[in-house]
């Protein structure tokens, strides 16, 4: 076990109990209970989470909710929920669950009244959303859009992106939701090849109007609708979700276009706030307040549960067995289902840009591992890409299986071939193969003995690693709020018991602070900049390769 800042009681044992001959083992664990499976599974209505095929025994497991206790959780949990300023090196409330509560919760953000201040501004989302599906809101030319662009990057478009297709991939959309968030022209040059400028809607998404990325998108786009139908149109294909109330005026956006969100609303958590009107105009304002319903019921599910069946907390403790006990550093995400293809993309930044943290809140290096590296795809394709280096690598990797029962489609046999794979892929990364099944399984077929001594070793796998499933009946707006809030919540945990600062994120400054010093360089005629040895020859070659 890595050495960790604070040594309590409850680290010693659950040290004590890695340091176990054989603590990485799983299959024993089946042998020795025939009842694991029931035991390592918690329900949460439809939502099922079984984390028997990993090598958390009994005794490990009550030692991790000690270590929970011991690491002040619940008082973290309760601050959190009080909307107490969780975020210490900002000042801030993290308070995004106040996005999806309802009007009369009460929730504050210090003295604010967040979740009033929240159905406020939801309602005017819903407004808005009405009158574009209705016809009443049209374009410059008098069309109904077909199309909404959201232009935004970081939380501002992985999240939207995500759930609108999520919840738009299995009936189709009510406007087709495109997004633009990489600064590289060719992203510009497909999408507008793509949409009709009368009958885009376009959203500008960045709380502070500035950011360079999506401002410079948003200026190429705003050119391009006011080149083909004038610049009067701009004020009729363009909505900001911003609080720079000057900025967006100056662009030509009216104030009744503009939806905001507080700054106790962290980026990776903003898709349930105005951040989120491209999730509502593709998917629909039932689906998004279905989500937001979803993610309310995670709220409550962590809020007001034990911590031995508490989904978020269970989820944490898991990851942090594997992380800083087991010494495994990635973690793999696999939904079978395509319509959770981005769900990894999103969890990378709610995960990886909340706990890559090297200093604990008071200030001090972390002395043990923090956030694993993160990826994923989905299953089947998965299958026949990087999953052999998780079946036979040198590294362990645990892995998250996500699946509905229920398809969405009128292809049920597609989907039991899905879930038998789903299946299989976790039960092969816990039973594996030894030698001499692989040779035996070989001499049944008629293989020769040189062929064998040659081949087996190569189809031998490790087995005992590690996997953890969550079923549900299927995948809607209801579920796909409550799978988001469990992850977002498991983080939270996890920097609470690491003493880390899971809302903050400067790790993002310094890049765009440099590229703004770099950028004036990079013109014709400039001087060259103070760089070290290696930036400054490539940027001179740079632009000698521009001639």
């Amino acid at each position: 076990m890595q050495t960790q800042t604070v040594i309590g009681e409850a680290w010693q044992r659950v040290a004590a109990l890695a340091a176990r001959p054989g603590a990485d083992a799983i299959r024993p664990l089946f042998a020795a209970d025939p009842d694991r499976a029931r035991r390592c599974t918690i329900v949460l209505d439809d939502l099922t989470l079984d984390f028997s095929k990993t090598s958390i025994d009994g005794e490990a497991l009550v030692a991790l909710l000690d270590l929970a206790h011991e690491a002040g959780v619940e008082g973290f949990r309760r601050r959190l929920f009080a909307g107490e300023a969780v975020n210490v090196t900002e000042g801030r409330a993290a308070m995004h669950m106040a996005l999806r509560s309802r009007a009369d919760a009460g929730m504050h953000a210090g003295s604010e009244d967040a979740s009033a201040v929240a159905a406020a501004e939801r309602e005017k989302m819903r407004a808005f959303v009405a009158r574009i599906h209705d016809g009443t809101l049209r374009g410059a030319t008098g069309e109904r859009f077909d199309a909404v662009l959201n232009i935004g990057i970081g939380g501002s478009d992985l999240g939207p992106r995500m759930a609108s297709e999520a919840l738009t991939l299995a009936h189709g959309a009510k406007l087709r939701a495109r997004f633009l968030s990489n600064v590289d022209g060719t992203d510009f040059a497909a999408l507008t090849r793509e949409l009709n400028p009368a009958r885009t809607l376009v959203l500008v998404a960045s709380k502070t109007f500035t950011t360079l990325e999506t401002m410079t998108n948003a200026r190429a786009v705003r050119a391009w609708v006011a080149g083909a139908l004038g610049e009067a149109a701009v004020g009729a294909h363009f909505a900001a979700l911003s609080t720079n109330l000057g900025a967006v005026a100056a662009f030509g956006i009216t104030p009744d276009r503009v939806f905001g969100f507080r700054d106790w609303v962290g980026g990776r958590y903003s898709l349930w706030s105005s951040i989120g009107m491209s999730i509502a105009l593709a998917a629909g304002w039932e689906a998004f307040q279905a989500m937001l319903d979803g993610g309310r019921a995670m709220d409550q599910h962590f809020r007001d549960t034990d911590f031995a069946d508490n989904l978020p907390v269970l989820l944490a403790l898991i990851s942090l067995w594997h992380i800083n006990v087991m010494g495994f550093n990635n973690h793999c995400m696999l939904a079978y289902d395509a319509r959770l293809r981005r769900f990894p993309a999103y969890l990378q930044q709610l995960e990886m840009e909340s706990n890559g943290k090297s200093v604990t809140l008071d200030g001090h290096a972390v002395g043990h591992a923090t956030c694993p590296v993160l990826f994923g795809e989905p299953g089947t394709d998965a299958q026949h890409s990087f999953m052999q280096l998780v079946h036979q690598g040198t590294q362990v990797i645990p892995v998250d299986f996500l699946l509905a029962a229920v398809p969405d489609h009128d292809r049920p046999e597609a989907h039991l071939i899905l879930a038998a794979n789903a299946f299989a892929q976790a039960e092969a990364l816990l039973r594996g193969k030894t030698e001499a099944e692989v040779r035996a399984e070989m001499a049944a077929a008629g293989a020769a003995q040189a062929a064998i001594d040659a081949v087996a070793p190569h189809r031998v796998f490790s087995g005992n690693r590690p996997s953890t499933t969550i079923l549900f009946r299927r995948l809607d707006g209801f579920t796909l709020g409550r799978l988001i809030a469990l992850y977002e919540h498991k983080v939270a945990v996890l920097g609470a018991i690491w003493g880390i600062n899971s809302f903050d994120q400067w790790g993002v400054e310094l890049g765009k602070v440099l590229a703004g010093g770099i950028l004036p360089e990079l013109q014709p005629g400039a001087a060259p900049g103070a760089h070290d040895g290696s930036t400054a020859a490539l940027i001179a070659r740079f632009k000698a390769l521009r001639g």
